[in-house]
């Protein structure tokens, strides 16, 4: 993929996950603030297909987001190839998402 299109790529992931990462920190304000157990937390998550899509969206926005300032900051700063970085930052990428959505499955479903 072009740098320009990661740049735009990058830029786009960033609009979708600030209004995600705005609301998940609230929600962590309200939830401490209220005493809310994690049993609790997880009793009003477990089954919503809101929560999931909430939470399936975050992780997917933001296993696209991180690699790719991750490989600029790499290929800024070290003497790593653009191959090896690319893919190095694909399977950091794939790793994001598959134990993200791992996450959400445990959050969401009731279960690992």
């Amino acid at each position: 993929m072009s740098e320009a299109r990661l740049f735009l790529l990058q830029r786009l992931t960033a609009l979708v996950m600030a209004p995600l990462v705005l609301v998940h920190l609230v929600l962590i304000v309200v939830a401490v603030q209220g005493g809310l157990t994690a049993g609790e937390i997880l009793g009003r998550t477990q089954g919503s297909v809101f929560w999931g899509l909430f939470y399936g969206i975050f992780v997917l926005v933001a296993a696209i987001h991180a690699p790719i300032g991750l490989r600029n900051v790499l290929r800024e700063w070290t003497g790593i190839g653009r191959r090896p970085i690319d893919w190095l930052m694909v399977a950091f990428g794939v790793l994001l998402l598959v134990l993200g959505w791992r996450a959400v499955v445990a959050v969401v479903g009731g279960g690992a």
